[in-house]
């Protein structure tokens, strides 16, 4: 894929720490200052593939918030696509410091599970998961359009046992059809029931963590992965101990020598958002020093 031009390149789920700033300009938007300091963090810490940040709230309310039939919470009409872009804005401020940077939206099954039903419109959470998928398709466009390198759907609810995922993944797979450039679907959590399902999604790259959950090594130990990149997890997003260069990795080597390290992208199991800003830092600055030092053996 051409989106990897190295070996081990180094990338991140999303988040990361909000960081509020003063001043008269943050009066117009309290939340632009946050935006520049994740992306000036992760630009200084080496990472080849940033993220926005993900400062402007939680996954679900960041964008359920603009969608017409959501309110708050509860879903009271037919969901359709917002009136403009959600996060194109503060995309194409990162794409302004960084050549390479990942749009990111929120799946349709993840959304669906943080909202209420309080309409006739739907008999049940699957069909709002189909509708959710058909308004995140302009989404997805229109980071295509400002220049995104790739666009990840988040799906954490996939390994919960809690989605229908037949039809989750027929809402990211339709979402992934509209884009010429990779999709990737990020799964946090233990694969154990999950995996063969996941792993019939029609998307480019898949991005599982590993370091908290390492059986999920051998949960993919003979898959099929059909050539698709495996972004793999290796820095603990929930654990404030910031890692050695060394810990990570080893932590790496294990997945070289299952998926080889053409086949990976570099990143942490999970968002940064819960974290203090200088341990995220810490931790994104392990990982791509780490990467450096793994790099020239696999390297042709």
């Amino acid at each position: 894929m051409n989106f990897i031009t190295k070996v081990l390149p180094t990338t991140v789920v999303g988040s990361y720490p909000v960081v509020k700033t003063g001043g008269l300009r943050s009066l117009l938007d309290p939340l632009r200052g946050a935006v520049e300091t994740a992306v000036a963090d992760q630009v200084r810490a080496g990472v080849d593939i940033i993220s926005d940040g993900q400062v402007r709230g939680d996954m679900i309310t960041a964008f359920v918030s603009h969608l017409p039939g959501i309110k708050g919470q509860s879903v009271v009409g037919r969901v359709q696509p917002p009136a403009k872009p959600l996060t194109v804005a503060d995309t194409k401020y990162a794409l302004s410091q960084h050549a390479k940077v990942k749009g990111i939206i929120t799946g349709p099954s993840t959304l669906a599970h943080g909202l209420r039903i309080e309409t006739p419109n739907y008999r049940g959470r699957e069909e709002l998961v189909l509708d959710l998928a058909q308004a995140l398709v302009s989404e997805a466009r229109a980071l295509e359009a400002a220049g995104v390198t790739m666009v990840q759907i988040d799906e954490p609810i996939f390994s919960t046992g809690a989605a229908d995922l037949a039809v989750g993944r027929q809402a990211v797979d339709l979402i992934a059809s509209v884009l010429r450039i990779p999709s990737c679907l990020h799964v946090c959590g233990n694969l154990g029931e999950v995996v063969d399902e996941v792993l019939k999604t029609q998307v480019s790259v898949f991005d599982f963590e590993f370091s908290e959950n390492q059986e999920n090594l051998e949960i993919l130990s003979g898959k099929d992965l059909r050539g698709r990149p495996i972004g793999y997890g290796c820095i603990a997003s929930a654990d404030p101990g910031v890692e050695s260069i060394e810990t990570v990795e080893k932590r790496l080597q294990k997945g070289i020598d299952l998926f080889g390290a053409e086949n990976m992208l570099v990143d942490p199991d999970c968002g940064l958002r819960m974290l203090e800003r200088e341990v995220a830092f810490q931790k994104l600055t392990a990982m791509t020093k780490a990467a450096d030092r793994l790099r020239p053996e696999y390297e042709k």
